[in-house]
């Protein structure tokens, strides 16, 4: 299998890294280069510069918006966003609810939905954790009853994303207790600000809020915010996650994240002489960099087998992409926690006392230990590396 790019995606690797550069605003890239917690208004920003340019919907249809791209000038795409440190778009609304309205979705729907969430005009966040239902998606208890022409919710969501941010959520319900646990579930459309909802902050160790817990009670959803048919949400879910299959190792990322070590090990003194001069670091940052280079090349392969079509059902090998970046991902924050030092844990101590001003030193090693706390997620959000595991055992090996 030939893995190298033809000339024409060469070109559109080019154009997407000119682009990038151009057009990035310098505050967002220094935010993410640094590790620094972006606000709304950043992720509205860069999302509104892609949709003006065509590309920030790559996977919809081109009569949706969507680019026309097949799978390898999508992954070409992702990979020199994270090279140029361009933060992701909003995924619940491009990855997630975008094309589970345009499968399953009425014209009503579409209409009003698909143009708000490629400008990010309306902010969707995601609710389908609760408290015992994770992994074992099927075991959720929220309970939605049809009264009417509406639906009455009751029940709690946890670890949703951006909630406190969201105008809506995409949720599945239990509409059928008496079935099997997956074919009694159903996808509503939830309006953030109907009476009824509260949402909490959960902080996490980084001292950041990007989760919630979000409680129902009695609230009211119109019939008309239903997705699909109802008691079919199971189906809709899978598709869903289907989606998610390419750039799912972030390959660009961890080597970006790489690249900023190495630049930073320069500057860092350890015995009079740069931390890049010290062997076992310098072991450590090769192992890491040919594991990269062994994903790298894992990702492409999966990524060639998807030829032109992007609407093939998922590739069980994208889940040791995903086990695997998300190792490294954690592994690259290590590095870099390992380069700022002491400024690292002193920023920590900082948040754990309440106080929120840097203290000295430059911001990407105030953040660093923050970034290393965070990323001891990457193996739970997404799929858990067990579950994933799982997923190779059967569709893989055959087990």
């Amino acid at each position: 299998m030939d893995l190298s790019y033809t000339e024409e995606e060469i070109a559109f690797r080019d154009e997407v890294r000119a682009f990038c550069k151009e057009n990035l605003p310098e505050h967002i890239r220094q935010k993410q280069m640094c590790g620094q917690r972006l606000g709304r208004e950043d992720v509205v920003t860069w999302q509104r510069i892609l949709n003006k340019k065509g590309w920030v919907a790559p996977l919809w249809p081109v009569e949706a918006g969507g680019t026309g791209w097949d799978a390898v000038r999508y992954f070409i795409f992702k990979e020199e966003c994270y090279r140029a440190w361009a933060p992701d778009v909003l995924a619940q609304n491009i990855q997630n609810l975008g094309p589970v309205i345009i499968a399953y979705g009425t014209d009503e729907q579409k209409s009003f939905f698909l143009p708000k969430l490629l400008n990010l005009d309306i902010w969707i966040c995601q609710g389908f954790s609760e408290p015992g239902s994770g992994s074992d998606l099927a075991s959720l208890k929220t309970r939605a009853e049809r009264e009417g022409d509406h639906y009455v919710v009751n029940g709690q969501k946890l670890w949703t994303s951006g909630a406190h941010n969201a105008d809506w959520m995409y949720a599945l319900v239990r509409t059928d207790p008496n079935v099997k646990r997956q074919r009694g579930i159903t996808y509503l459309l939830i309006d953030m600000k109907s009476p009824g909802i509260t949402v909490r902050p959960v902080i996490t160790l980084d001292g950041n809020r990007h989760v919630n817990e979000v409680f129902f009670e009695n609230v009211h959803v119109p019939v008309g915010n239903l997705i699909g048919e109802e008691n079919k949400a199971w189906s809709y879910a899978k598709y869903l996650l289907g989606n998610e299959r390419v750039g799912i190792a972030r390959v660009g990322l961890s080597k970006a994240r790489v690249q900023l070590a190495k630049a930073m090990a320069e500057k860092v003194m350890i015995d009079g002489k740069p931390l890049s001069e010290n062997q076992q670091f310098r072991e450590k940052l090769a192992s890491v960099e040919v594991e990269l280079k062994a994903l790298e090349i894992t990702n492409m392969i999966v990524v060639a087998g998807m030829g032109k079509r992007m609407d093939q059902g998922q590739d069980p090998r994208t889940s040791v992409l995903k086990m695997k970046g998300s190792d490294l991902q954690q592994s690259t924050t290590e590095i870099l926690m390992e380069v700022a030092g002491p400024q690292a844990m002193a920023r920590q101590v900082d948040v754990l006392e309440g106080r929120n001003e840097h203290p000295s030193g430059e911001v990407w090693q105030a953040t660093s230990a923050l970034n290393y706390y965070i990323a001891r997620a990457a193996t739970i959000y997404g799929g858990t590396s067990e579950v994933q595991r799982n997923v190779v055992a059967k569709g893989i090996l055959g087990l």
